[in-house]
């Protein structure tokens, strides 16, 4: 644990050698890193960190961003640089950062990452429609099983395609997901502004990115975008039988990637 900006953020930190820090999906928590974190730590020094008001981060009353909260996680542990690695919201952090922080970031890699400012498309919206309905967003427990159902098992796949053990844990923590995000609705999260969909040409940094083959269709076309604007942007083939948690779900060709991408 560690105080930063006014509240108290949770992370775990492993390893010697170049800095990682691991941001997690919008319906998870640092958790979801288990299979990457010891792995890493073998060649780097691996900080995987709640954001504030997820996971077990505390939330404060005063603004901020979550950029802002990532960069001062590295100030306050004396670290200069990092890679960011990051999977969904995690990912539009760790894309955010980049650009509001560019020397403080020495390269991205993003899994099923979704970009500040992206417009979800008609599509996505559908498939919610058609697979999951009307949820009563104050139901956490039946919110938590509608996104699972959605994003971790995906469109394409039935809930038996998936590793019980797997839909277990990423419910139980979209629960307290879902409740964080209750809550930051109470505080002013600052914004990058422009939004990185409008800047992703501005990325200088080497970047690897990838999505699962079962995610919903709009994260692999994100990816297809982040690859065709980011500059040297290298594209990995989507993950077969995968969905939007993709370093939880199949950690092997992740592992792989990283080791051979990071610095």
């Amino acid at each position: 644990m560690i105080e930063l900006n006014g509240t108290t953020l949770a992370y775990d930190d492993l390893g010697d050698g170049s800095s990682v820090v691991l941001l997690h999906a919008g319906i998870a928590d640092r958790r979801m890193w288990r299979h990457q974190v010891a792995v890493l730590a073998q060649r780097h020094r691996v900080l995987s960190l709640d954001l504030r008001g997820y996971g077990d981060s505390e939330l404060s009353e005063q603004s901020f961003a979550h950029h802002d909260d990532v960069v001062g996680l590295l100030d306050a542990l004396g670290i200069e640089r990092a890679a960011l690695v990051g999977c969904s919201f995690g990912g539009a952090v760790a894309i955010d950062t980049t650009l509001a922080h560019p020397d403080r970031v020495t390269a991205l890699a993003l899994f099923g990452s979704a970009v500040s400012g992206y417009q979800w498309s008609d599509e996505a919206n559908e498939l919610w429609e058609n697979l999951i309905g009307e949820v009563d967003d104050g139901d956490f427990d039946a919110a938590a099983a509608a996104e699972v159902r959605f994003w971790v098992v995906g469109p394409g796949r039935q809930p038996a395609d998936v590793d019980p053990a797997l839909r277990e844990l990423a419910q139980e923590m979209d629960r307290r997901a879902l409740a964080a995000e209750a809550a930051l609705g109470n505080v002013e999260v600052r914004e990058l502004d422009p939004p990185a969909i409008e800047r992703l040409a501005d990325i200088k940094v080497p970047v690897l990115v990838g999505a699962g083959a079962a995610d919903v269709p709009d994260i692999s076309r994100l990816a297809d975008t982040i690859a065709a604007q980011v500059p040297g942007a290298v594209r990995l083939p989507d993950v077969p039988d995968a969905g939007h948690l993709l370093p939880l779900e199949r950690p092997t060709p992740v592992n792989d990637a990283l080791l051979n991408f990071l610095p």
